[in-house]
């Protein structure tokens, strides 16, 4: 039980190393000592647990994957799909300015030294296009709205607000986050319906007016 322990910890510590030197150095760069030094292990200790860089990308990959997943769960659906949207949105641009293993997540999806195909930019934009289709189809979306447009646009946005947030230290990109659904909102949702409340106007949010 002890040895299990152990290994968990080791696991935890390589992954969010990596994270951070992926995150800093980008995939290419990033070295598998710098990243066992960082992580307080021996070279051996990770070639057991991760024979390879590429095996260790994917893992924190996975784990990326695995926190926007929990961000969708813990904000639920009850607001409809719009108001899940713009929830999720702030949530994720937060969590990307203090978590070095989901900013490392996106950053490795859209490296071109590594090319992959998987990660948890994939799947937000397949989120972000569901949820959006499934607005569309309950009536939240205005007429003549795309959602794959409008997906693109989100998806995009997201990211960018994130990489401001970690990279520059922009303490106002929550702020941000609410100006760029204030400004995408009056045209993007149905004109009979009630605007989603933005993240900084929860006692707000009665009208078609952003705050």
């Amino acid at each position: 039980m002890v040895r299990q322990v152990r290994a968990v910890r080791t696991r935890r510590a390589l992954v969010r190393a990596a994270a951070e030197v992926f995150a800093e150095d980008g995939y290419a760069l990033a070295s598998l000592p710098v990243i066992s030094r960082r992580a307080g292990v021996s070279t051996g200790a990770l070639h057991f647990h991760f024979p390879s860089k590429d095996l260790l990308a994917c893992e924190v990959e996975a784990a990326a994957t695995v926190s926007v997943q929990r961000l969708v769960v813990r904000e639920g659906a009850g607001g409809g799909g719009l108001q899940l949207l713009v929830d999720v949105s702030r949530d994720l641009v937060a969590a990307l300015a203090v978590d070095p293993v989901l900013r490392a997540g996106f950053e490795l999806g859209g490296d071109p030294s590594r090319k992959s195909a998987q990660g948890p930019g994939r799947w937000w934009s397949e989120w972000v296009h569901a949820l959006l289709r499934e607005a569309q189809g309950a009536g939240e979306l205005a007429r003549g709205v795309s959602p794959e447009a409008a997906a693109v646009a989100v998806v995009a946005s997201v990211a960018g607000f994130g990489r401001l947030a970690s990279r520059h230290r922009v303490r106002s990109s929550p702020h941000l986050v609410e100006q760029f659904w204030a400004l995408l909102l009056p045209g993007l949702a149905a004109p009979s319906g009630r605007l989603p409340v933005l993240p900084g106007s929860r006692a707000a949010g009665t009208d078609r007016t952003p705050r």
